[in-house]
């Protein structure tokens, strides 16, 4: 009965894992057989001042976009006191789950564009000057966080809200009667009982924040860009090295590596989950 799900996870997701550890190994041309070279290309990563720079890009944003956690926080509680409208909340927040990532891209490289952008254009409404946000390798991270943020608030506001329904109504009036304010509730009862959830969401988060590529790609626009060598990520690294210089060995290594840092940094958080996640 579970063969079907067998063959497809084998397939899917088991041969493709061996087959690109196989190649972390070796020096493979685009056509032929590779050959065996041992960890050359992991020594090889380890001493690239681009890898470097692109884990400390991906770093960067992966802690900028967890920022996006505790303001879904605040936004579900305030969606889930709303007297009308939740579902409106709801839908407008996730809309932007379910539109095309290229398309976001390209809408929000519009907007943070340095000459034309509809930002510059209100920053200079109140005297502000601009900046070329996704042309300047010192903003280019920034900027994508605040898209990543946007992109991953409306998933974060379902499951948050989720939580929040699941708490029961009777321990706000217990503390109601024992005088406690919003604010308090809000810290006494909510929050611990709302943080299966937010471990949920943090560990989601920082999956996907790792893992981001298409803003990279569809925001800097072309490899012309200034910004593009100061703004790469470790999966951008990775579609650098497979598939613009063909390099599938060296860039196998960086996904192996990228996996890695992925599971290393999941028990970590399984880890610590066990001093502030409450699941009484």
């Amino acid at each position: 009965m579970i063969a079907p799900a067998l063959i497809g996870l084998g397939a899917l997701y088991l041969w493709p894992f061996i087959s690109t550890f196989v190649k972390s190994f070796m020096d493979v041309p685009v056509f032929g057989a590779g050959e065996f070279t041992g960890v050359d290309n992991y020594t090889k990563l380890l001493g690239d001042e681009d890898f470097w720079r692109a884990l400390g890009n991906s770093a960067l944003y992966t802690g900028l976009v967890l920022l996006g956690v505790p303001i879904a926080i605040v936004l579900a509680a305030l969606i889930e006191q709303a007297a009308k409208g939740r579902t409106i909340y709801r839908v407008l927040f996730f809309l932007p789950v379910v539109t095309l990532p290229v398309a976001v891209g390209m809408v929000w490289r519009f907007i943070l564009n340095g000459d034309f952008g509809v930002l510059n254009y209100l920053l200079s409404l109140v005297g502000l000057p601009g900046e070329y946000w996704v042309a300047d390798d010192r903003f280019t991270i920034y900027a994508f966080a605040v898209v990543g943020i946007w992109m991953g608030l409306g998933i974060n506001l379902i499951i948050l809200g989720a939580g929040l329904q699941s708490i029961p109504v009777e321990l706000y009036e217990a503390s109601a009667l024992d005088g406690a304010s919003r604010v308090r509730q809000f810290f006494s009862v909510t929050l611990p009982l709302l943080s299966p959830s937010v471990f949920f969401v943090t560990v989601l988060t920082t999956i996907s924040a790792l893992q981001m590529f298409d803003l990279v790609f569809v925001m800097l626009g072309s490899i012309n860009n200034t910004a593009l060598d100061g703004s790469k990520t470790i999966v951008y690294l990775f579609y650098e090295a497979a598939f613009v210089q063909f390099k599938q060995g060296y860039g196998a290594a960086i996904a192996i590596v990228l996996l890695a840092i992925i599971m290393i940094a999941t028990a970590i958080q399984f880890r610590l989950q066990r001093r502030w996640v409450n699941y009484d």
